[in-house]
C-alpha cells in the first residue's frame, strides 16, 4: 500500500463540533495514526476551515443544532463537490438516506456511534479516494 504520508504533509479530518465527548473520542482514533482533527460548529465555519486547510474528509452530525447537518452538505458540495463526507444521523430514515445518497455522502452512521464502524468506514474511504491505508487497524 502507498502510504498517506509520502503523498500529504498533513492529513486533516473535519468534524462538527458537539457538546458531548465527540472530538475526544475522534483524537483517540486520529492521534496514533499522526490525524489533524479540526472542528466547526456551523456551515460557515465548516466553509472557513476548507479553504484554509486541506481537509482529507468531512464528518458532519445530522443532529447538530449548529452545523446543521444536510445544510452542511449541501453547502460543502456546492463549494467542494469532491470533498468525501460521513453523516452521522440518529434516526436515518429512508428520505435522509436518499437525499445522502443524492448529496453523494460516503457514508451514514447511526448514533450513538460506534468507533469500530466509524473506523471501518474510514478505511475505507481513504483506501477508496487516497489508496492509502492510515485508518486500517
Amino acid at each position: 500500500m502507498v502510504a498517506m504520508r509520502s503523498q500529504f504533509d498533513e492529513v486533516n479530518v473535519l468534524a462538527s463540533e458537539e457538546n458531548w465527548a465527540w472530538p475526544l473520542a475522534l483524537r483517540d482514533i486520529f492521534q496514533p495514526r499522526g490525524v489533524n482533527l479540526l472542528v466547526a460548529d456551523s456551515p460557515t465555519d465548516f466553509l472557513n476551515v476548507i479553504r484554509r486547510k486541506r481537509i482529507h474528509t468531512a464528518i458532519v452530525d445530522m443532529d447538530s443544532e449548529k452545523a446543521g447537518g444536510l445544510a452542511t452538505i449541501k453547502i460543502i458540495r456546492m463549494n467542494y463537490p469532491l470533498l468525501p463526507c460521513l453523516l452521522l444521523a440518529s434516526a436515518a430514515s429512508g428520505s435522509l438516506l436518499e437525499t445522502a445518497l443524492r448529496l453523494d455522502v460516503f457514508s451514514v452512521l447511526d448514533k450513538p456511534v460506534n468507533m469500530s464502524v466509524l473506523l471501518q468506514q474510514l478505511d475505507r474511504l481513504f483506501m477508496k479516494k487516497y489508496n492509502s491505508d492510515i485508518f486500517a487497524e
